[in-house]
C-alpha cells in the first residue's frame, strides 16, 4: 500500500475537511503538524509555489487545495462515496463545493450562503448526500465548527436563534456524527487562536496600512 501523508494546520477548516474525507473513507494516513510561521522542507518541497497547507501526499506524490484533494480521495478510495450516484446530484454538489469554497475566503457574505443553504440545499435530506456525509456536507463544515466563532471574534451576528432551523438542524447532526465530533479543534483553543490571529492583524494593519491595501 502507497504512503499517505497529510501536512495540515490544527485550526484551519481546510486540513479537517481532507481529515474527514480520510477517515470516512478508513484511509490510514500519517498527519504531520505544520507551524506556518516556520513552515518545514517537506511543505516547501511539496506545495513550492503557495506554500499553504493542506497537502495530501500519496506514493510521494503532493496534491493542494482542499477540495482537488477531495476530488481526489473520491476517485483513488471509491469506498464511502462521497458524490451522489445520480449524475444531476452528483452535479449540483460539485456546484455546491465550488460555492463553499469561495464563501468561507469572504465571512461578509455568509449569510447570502446561508440562506440559499436553508431554502435549496437540504430540503429533508439528513445530509447533502441524503443519510450519510458526503462532498457537500465536508466542505460546508466550516460553517458547523468555525462560523459562530469567526462571528463572535468579528462581533458579527448571523445565526440568530430561531433563523435557519434546517441549517442549524444540519449543524446539530454533522457536529454529532462521530468521524467529525472526534475530529474536530477544540473550541476554547480554537477561538483564543482566532482572537489572537484577529487581533494581529488589526495591529499589522494600523502599524502599516498601504501593505493590506
Amino acid at each position: 500500500m502507497e504512503e499517505v501523508k497529510l501536512l495540515g494546520f490544527w485550526p484551519s477548516p481546510f486540513s479537517c475537511r481532507v481529515k474527514w474525507a480520510l477517515k470516512l473513507k478508513g484511509v490510514d494516513y500519517e498527519y504531520i503538524e505544520e507551524d506556518l510561521s516556520n513552515k518545514s522542507d517537506s511543505l516547501l518541497q511539496y506545495n513550492p509555489v503557495y506554500k499553504k497547507i493542506p497537502v495530501l501526499v500519496h506514493g510521494g506524490k503532493p496534491i493542494s487545495e482542499s477540495v482537488v484533494i477531495l476530488e481526489y480521495i473520491e476517485e483513488v478510495w471509491p469506498q464511502h462515496p462521497l458524490l451522489p450516484s445520480d449524475p444531476y446530484e452528483k452535479a449540483r454538489a460539485s456546484v455546491s463545493t465550488s460555492t463553499g469554497e469561495e464563501q468561507v475566503k469572504h465571512l461578509k457574505e455568509a449569510k447570502k450562503l446561508l440562506k440559499i443553504i436553508e431554502e435549496q440545499g437540504l430540503g429533508k435530506r439528513k445530509f447533502f448526500n441524503g443519510d450519510s456525509i458526503g462532498l457537500t456536507d465536508i466542505v460546508f463544515g466550516w460553517i458547523a465548527v468555525w462560523l459562530d466563532i469567526l462571528t463572535e471574534v468579528a462581533g458579527v451576528k448571523l445565526l440568530e436563534p430561531g433563523s435557519f432551523p434546517t441549517l442549524q438542524a444540519w449543524i446539530d447532526t454533522f457536529k454529532e456524527h462521530p468521524v467529525i465530533k472526534e475530529n474536530i479543534p477544540d473550541r476554547d483553543r480554537l477561538f483564543a487562536f482566532l482572537l489572537a490571529f484577529n487581533k494581529g492583524v488589526r495591529e499589522k494593519l494600523i502599524a502599516s496600512p498601504t501593505q493590506y491595501a
